[in-house]
C-alpha cells in the first residue's frame, strides 16, 4: 500500500456530541428561556458582532441554552478542535452553531482562535499536493475527518490533517466562509 492509498477515517459530527438533557426538561428550560426576554442581547450585539469561525478548546464542552451557567446544558460536545461558528456574543459567552445547524451558548474559555475544519462533503475526498483538481493525491480523507485550517485561497483550502498537509475544495470543508482567504 503506498502513501496515497491510505485513507483517514473520521468521526461523525453527529457522534461528536451527546444530548444530555431529557425532553422535559429542555421544554421547560425552552418556555423559562422565552419569557427572559434577550431582545436586548441580540440588540445590543447584533450591532457590533462579526460572526466567525473558533475551534473548541477541550475535548468535552458544554453547550447550554443560554449566556450563562444557570441555562441547562444542551450538547455536550466531545471532540477537541472542532469547529463552531460564533454567531452572537452577549458577555463572556458566545452564541455558537455546529456543522449541523445545532446552536448553543459556550463560554469564551471554551473556545480557541486556533482554525480548523470539518470535512462534510459525502464519500471519500482526495486531498492534493497543490490547489488543483489536476495535482497529485497525497491522502484520502473522508466526510467527518478534522484538521486544522493553514491557508485559503480562492477555491481552495490547505489543511493539516494529521501532520500530513495538503489541499481540500473549500467547498467540501466548514469551518472557512465562501470568500474568505488567508494565510
Amino acid at each position: 500500500m503506498s502513501g496515497t492509498d491510505c485513507c483517514l477515517v473520521g468521526q461523525s459530527p453527529v457522534l461528536s456530541r451527546i444530548w444530555r438533557a431529557k425532553p422535559g426538561v429542555v421544554a421547560a428550560a425552552a418556555l423559562i428561556f422565552l419569557a427572559l426576554d434577550l431582545g436586548p442581547v441580540a440588540a445590543q450585539q447584533g450591532a457590533t458582532f462579526e460572526p466567525r469561525f473558533l475551534s473548541l478548546r477541550a475535548d468535552r464542552v458544554n453547550a447550554r441554552m443560554g449566556p450563562g451557567m444557570r441555562y441547562p446544558i444542551t450538547w455536550v460536545y466531545r471532540r477537541h478542535g472542532l469547529p463552531v461558528e460564533a454567531i452572537a456574543q452577549f458577555e463572556d459567552w458566545y452564541r455558537i452553531r455546529d456543522a449541523d445547524g445545532d446552536e448553543g451558548w459556550i463560554h469564551r474559555r471554551l473556545l480557541s482562535n486556533a482554525r480548523t475544519a470539518l470535512i462534510v462533503a459525502g464519500g471519500v475526498l482526495d486531498v492534493r499536493r497543490r490547489p488543483s483538481a489536476d495535482s497529485q493525491t497525497i491522502l484520502r480523507a473522508e466526510s467527518g475527518v478534522q484538521g486544522d485550517l493553514i491557508a485559503c485561497q480562492a477555491a481552495w483550502c490547505q489543511v493539516d490533517l494529521g501532520g500530513a498537509q495538503g489541499w481540500l475544495p473549500r467547498s467540501a470543508l466548514w469551518g472557512v466562509y465562501a470568500r474568505e482567504d488567508f494565510e
